[in-house]
């Protein structure tokens, strides 16, 4: 377990329930929060230690209201996880598991838009592969919101970058079924682990 951790990909209300609330967002958050407490348990790890035994960083969309990716700016998207925002909070079951050192924003530049999760960047500047690095992390689990994008773009730098990436199937949110399920083999195809229940 000590060169293991789960990275959680914008388990985040706008996703969840508000402008862009995705298929499976609901049951994905549940079966996220059992596989936490399956390997909590299994390690007979207290809550205060799960951060410092098995790692559980985040990963945020964090924009601003101007951002290049909304619709009113020319972008595909409807305004979403605007800063300082309900939209942009992780869900409360999971907002516990989240510290300062293992969140990482992405998408926070207006300019620039951000669908990996690979270098997003903690309140201290580090991104989320350098803490990875300096934790000596090998295996990455991986579940979030929503596969055929941030999910799928953040699982495909891990693996590229030499991690071994285990997927969460139960623990997935998607915008559209198709998409996801073609997200889903396109990343067993590269390498990427599917774990089922």
């Amino acid at each position: 377990m000590k060169d293991s951790a789960l990275v959680i990909v914008d388990m985040l209300y706008d996703f969840i329930d508000g402008s862009m609330a995705c298929e499976g967002a609901a049951p994905a958050i549940e079966a996220t929060l059992r596989f936490i407490d399956r390997k909590t348990l299994s390690e007979g790890v207290g809550e205060e230690l799960i951060g410092e035994r098995y790692p559980i960083l985040f990963v945020r969309d964090f924009h601003p209201a101007d951002h290049c990716s909304f619709t009113e700016q020319g972008g595909p998207w409807p305004p979403h996880c605007v800063q300082d925002t309900r939209g942009a909070e992780i869900h409360e079951a999971l907002s516990p598991y989240a510290t300062e050192e293992f969140t990482f924003y992405k998408g926070y530049r207006k300019d620039v838009e951000q669908y990996s999760g690979f270098e997003g960047i903690n309140e201290a500047g580090q991104s989320l592969y350098d803490v990875l690095d300096i934790m000596d992390i090998k295996n990455v689990y991986v579940c979030g919101i929503a596969t055929e994008f941030c999910v799928k773009n953040t699982c495909m730098d891990l693996h590229k970058a030499g991690f071994t990436v285990y997927l969460l199937r139960d623990c997935l949110a998607y915008v559209d079924y198709k998409g996801h399920l073609e997200a889903l083999c396109e990343m067993t195809k590269a390498g990427i682990r599917l774990v089922e229940k």
